[in-house]
């Protein structure tokens, strides 16, 4: 079992500037150096869809990346976000990557943590309610997967700004950033077989040490100056990687 995993969250790759796309294609070539385990709590994509046989052209690179990594033999773990939840057969068995297209309890470095992108459950304002749910809901995929790729892609492109939580009011996420603390505290109140809780979403990067090893992580967002966290069976970092 992986002893020091790497949290990272909210590339955005898509949506961003290229020269983040390059820090992130670093990071993951850094990353056999900076610990034994990769854990993407989801938006690693602003969007990813998976076809039958049609995957987005434009993350080939990333792909690649990903897929050297596993070539090296680095566990990778991928829960979806509310940008890229709708992965499947590619991510897993081409690419051997676990996935989960919700919330997840896996082992991080020897601790049982409750894993989950954040969306849907601090929401500070409806319109993110309700997106939330038509994104999620089969009718919507089923509607979707039916399209052809290169209308699906096109529309998605065009929706991006709505599905976008960096382009939101800051108020809204320092609430939503409260809100999710608040939330896995009670989590972690409740739940004493859990040793960590760890959201993303709000691109607030957040450490609660609860005491007894059990913690509250928020890695922040890569996309911010290349956030990402480190996860021992002792000890939870923020940390910011420097290309």
């Amino acid at each position: 079992m992986p002893s020091r995993v790497l949290v990272v969250a909210d590339a955005h790759l898509g949506q961003v500037p290229a020269a983040i796309e390059s820090a992130f294609h670093r990071f993951l070539e850094a990353v056999p150096d900076l610990g034994q385990a990769l854990l993407i709590n989801g938006d690693l994509f602003d969007f990813w869809f998976e076809y039958r046989a049609v995957i987005p052209r434009r993350h080939f690179g990333t792909v690649a990346k990903l897929q050297a990594l596993r070539a090296q033999g680095i566990p990778i773990t991928f829960v979806g976000g509310n940008h890229d939840r709708w992965g499947g057969d590619f991510l897993i068995h081409d690419l051997g990557i676990g996935f989960y297209a919700g919330e997840a309890e896996i082992d991080v470095a020897g601790r049982r943590a409750f894993v989950a992108h954040g969306d849907g459950l601090t929401e500070q304002h409806w319109s993110a309610r309700l997106m939330h749910r038509v994104t999620r809901h089969p009718v919507t995929v089923r509607v979707f997967r039916a399209l052809h790729p290169d209308v699906g892609f096109w529309i998605a492109h065009k929706l991006s700004g709505s599905l976008a939580d960096h382009t939101r009011d800051p108020a809204v996420l320092d609430r939503a950033a409260r809100a999710q603390a608040q939330y896995a505290q009670e989590l972690l109140t409740r739940r004493s077989d859990l040793g960590l809780v760890i959201l993303a979403h709000t691109h607030r990067p957040a450490l609660d040490e609860l005491g007894n090893g059990r913690a509250y992580l928020n890695p922040g967002a890569f996309l911010d100056g290349g956030r990402y966290a480190v996860v021992t069976a002792n000890d939870v970092e923020l940390r910011t990687f420097h290309a």
